[in-house]
């Protein structure tokens, strides 16, 4: 087994912790999910390369882009308005 074989356990663990701290209700936490996507995204799409599994290395891009979006919109602060009801 080549050591590159052995990416897909980090990878795994990185992507349950991202799932676990991405639940959050602190924007602090919920970073370190979205950190913790961005690497496991990284380590699949390397493994990917390594096995010759495009489709997964698409998806990674995919999930990458998905997960910059959500680290930028966690950081930026939002407001919530009430909606409003017409009588």
């Amino acid at each position: 087994m080549d050591w590159i074989d052995w990416l897909q356990w980090p990878a795994m663990l990185a992507t349950v912790l991202a799932a676990w701290w991405i639940a959050s209700l602190h924007p602090g936490r919920r970073r370190i999910g979205f950190i913790c996507f961005i690497a496991s995204n990284l380590l699949w799409a390397l493994w990917g390369w390594h096995t010759q599994a495009w489709a997964l290395i698409v998806l990674q891009v995919c999930l990458f882009a998905m997960n910059l979006r959500g680290l930028r919109k966690n950081d930026t602060p939002t407001t919530v308005r009430a909606k409003e009801s017409t009588p």
